[in-house]
């Protein structure tokens, strides 16, 4: 199976996962009257709402260059993180605003433990899922995914959490604990919305890859330059899977242009090696042009 095709089918399932946990929490609420029980349902509509515009946007991505987008499509990723941030944000609005009605009118839990016993099998079943799609999004290299899992992971926290005060509620009698756990799943749900919105704005403005890759990636270009004199200018960019790397390479006036072509292919072979997604564009100089001495070191970065 493609690459394509498993992340496809993995974010189709990602909607029966979301729709089945969705069904279990509201049946939670159903049962108990619970607003905070309410706000971990709620939040799983987004779920389900963000999971279907995922699988819509990694098949956009997946789809090859054409005419009027010749660099792909694979920031069609980032717009579905983006939306997920926002729906996060507007679940946890809803649920301020059921807390204020909660406030205003208390109300009494009914078959507190059904509703529990419920709501915990639908956390299991996130967390199971959430992993899972963490663990691929890494290795698939999908912006969508991992927003995904870590969106559900996090519901996975806030369902921990809801459960462990409702019990306390039901032990102690004290309800008031009901609106304010809301309280605090709608705050959680607000921090975890615009982490995932700022992630993926910066997908959208190009930003550069770690230092770390960085570091990685001018160790490969000086370990297969031999024949070239200076790299310098290298820049990166980011876009879904894909790893942009740019960057000039100085090689001397009177070499071939066959000569300097082995160099290149050499150095772009070796980063596709260790970068299986990248795509690498280099720009070749003449000596004149280069920024250090000739001769300070073997193929010197400027």
């Amino acid at each position: 199976m493609t690459e394509d095709s498993t992340v496809q089918r993995i974010a189709f399932w990602s909607i029966f996962f979301g729709t089945t946990v969705l069904a279990l929490k509201y049946a939670a609420y159903y049962v108990t009257g619970s607003v905070a029980l309410y706000s971990d349902a709620l939040e799983s509509i987004v779920n389900v709402v963000a999971a279907i515009a995922a699988w819509w946007a990694i098949r956009v991505s997946y789809k090859p260059a054409d005419q009027n987008h010749p660099f792909g499509h694979h920031k069609a990723e980032y717009f579905s993180a983006v939306l997920e941030g926002v729906l996060i944000v507007v679940a946890a609005l809803l649920i301020l605003r059921e807390v204020w009605v909660a406030w205003e009118t208390p109300r009494t839990l009914e078959q507190p433990w059904l509703g529990l016993a419920i709501n915990g099998g639908a956390s299991i079943i996130n967390a199971f899922w959430a992993s899972l799609l963490i663990n691929r999004g890494r290795k698939h290299k999908s912006p969508a995914l991992q927003a995904d899992g870590k969106h559900i992971m996090t519901d996975v926290v806030t369902s921990v959490g809801v459960f462990a005060g409702l019990v306390g509620a039901i032990l102690t009698g004290w309800t008031i604990l009901d609106p304010i756990l809301a309280v605090i799943v709608a705050l959680n749900i607000l921090w975890q919305g615009w982490s995932v919105i700022g992630n993926s704005v910066q997908g959208l403005m190009d930003v550069g890859v770690a230092t770390e890759e960085t570091m990685r990636i001018r160790d490969v270009i000086s370990s297969n330059a031999g024949g070239a004199l200076e790299v310098h200018d290298l820049k990166t960019r980011i876009a879904g899977r894909v790893t942009f790397i740019e960057f000039h390479l100085v090689v001397e006036a009177n070499m071939s242009v066959g000569d300097a072509h082995i160099i290149c292919d050499r150095i772009e072979n070796a980063l596709m090696a260790e970068i299986p997604d990248a795509s690498v564009v280099i720009h070749v100089e003449p000596e004149d042009e280069a920024k250090l001495p000739i001769g300070t070191a073997a193929v010197p970065f400027a």
